[in-house]
């Protein structure tokens, strides 16, 4: 039998718990669902619960639901998938951002759109981009992928669009493959890797 602390808790190295001695192939806290990789499958793939859905249900975050997903090597669904099998918000005028255009929208960075559509359209810009290309190798610089038919790339901006004076400077400019070009613009690029602070200039 495990002894108690001086507060009537059974203790395992530095776990405590209240009720439970500990067992051999026993966890400390109270199982939970997710724990398991069937109940979690079923939950996440066949009823097409989101993590957060999930998460919501047991008091935790969706962050713990994904450790799980990856641990059991469940794919884990991407926003196109996601939105799929899920509707997003209320739409027309119920939607709150309804109507929200220009600077009354929260993305608005100053009226660049059509600037960066001119750009991206220009002989100067083509010139440019070739360069990149040929100093790059025709590779992605995060992963090293080869230019394939079915492999998308893009130009990306180290330092942002937003600062002018280095939109066509070629030292701003890096060749990425689109998934690796989604990363560095993601949550997970989180030392800012390709991206330098617009504050700087």
């Amino acid at each position: 039998m495990t002894e108690r602390d001086e507060r009537g808790r059974f203790k395992k190295e530095n776990h405590y718990s209240p009720e439970t001695e500990f067992e051999e192939g026993k966890h400390w806290r109270e199982e939970k669902s997710y724990w398991n990789e069937e109940w979690l499958r079923e939950e996440y793939v066949d009823k097409q619960k989101s993590a957060s859905e999930i998460a919501e249900n047991f008091d935790c975050t969706a962050k713990n639901i994904r450790y799980f997903l990856r641990k059991y090597d469940i794919p884990i669904r991407n926003i196109s998938e996601a939105r799929k099998v899920k509707e997003w918000g209320a739409s027309g005028k119920e939607n709150g951002m309804y109507g929200r255009n220009g600077k009354d929208n929260p993305h608005w960075k100053g009226g660049i759109t059509s600037e960066r559509q001119s750009l991206y359209s220009s002989q100067e810009w083509s010139e440019v981009t070739k360069k990149v290309w040929k100093r790059d190798n025709a590779k992605c610089q995060r992963c090293n992928k080869e230019k394939e038919n079915e492999v998308e790339f893009h130009i990306h901006h180290i330092i942002p669009f937003e600062v002018e004076e280095k939109r066509m400077d070629i030292d701003n400019l890096i060749l990425l493959c689109k998934e690796c070009h989604n990363w560095v613009h993601s949550s997970k690029n989180k030392n800012n890797k390709y991206i330098e602070e617009v504050n700087e200039y």
